[in-house]
């Protein structure tokens, strides 16, 4: 099937098996290696992106689904060389540590941040509950995005993504 996607702003057009996943086009196809595969099952969530605004794990939709939509990964987090303020949180607090769940993580703390710039340590754990860091640096991740949130955590407007203002105020998982 051929298929239409933009990716990060960018728009490609790629003939995909029909049950290729989308993290295996954003890896195989489209060279995007950020984004992580780990589990198959979405248990994990270290391979979330967004789908028009909203976090999915990528290993629980096919590409042939995001056709005509926008997806955003963690390497279009940074505008250039100007870091994310959550990529620049998970470097000063070392919420790095193997780095497998990373880009997942950074994707769920960017969400959870343009919809609450100031949330409390129960919100980002609660954000995060979707995702499993194998390192147990959750104490440091969450040290990371509450960094993130006191160091200008929100994003550019035009970096927020599609859906975004109608649950400004609401909670979302990341949706398999």
């Amino acid at each position: 099937m051929r298929i239409t996607v933009t990716v990060n702003g960018e728009r490609y057009t790629r003939d995909v098996e029909p049950r290729l996943l989308l993290v295996h086009f954003l890896r195989d196809e489209l060279g995007l290696t950020g984004t992580h595969w780990g589990c198959d099952t979405s248990n994990c969530g270290v391979c979330a992106v967004w789908l028009d605004g909203a976090p999915v794990k990528s290993c629980t939709v096919l590409a042939v689904m995001a056709d005509g939509h926008e997806v955003r990964t963690v390497e279009g987090l940074a505008d250039g060389a100007e870091l994310d303020p959550v990529q620049q949180g998970f470097v000063a607090c070392h919420g790095l540590q193997c780095g497998f769940c990373t880009p997942g993580m950074m994707m769920t703390a960017r969400r959870l941040l343009d919809q609450d710039p100031d949330p409390s340590e129960k919100a980002i754990r609660e954000a995060i509950s979707g995702q499993l860091c194998r390192c147990t640096g959750y104490e440091n991740i969450v040290r990371s995005i509450r960094w993130a949130a006191e160091h200008g955590g929100t994003a550019r407007p035009a970096e927020t993504g599609a859906g975004e203002a109608e649950e400004a105020h609401g909670r979302e998982e990341v949706r398999t």
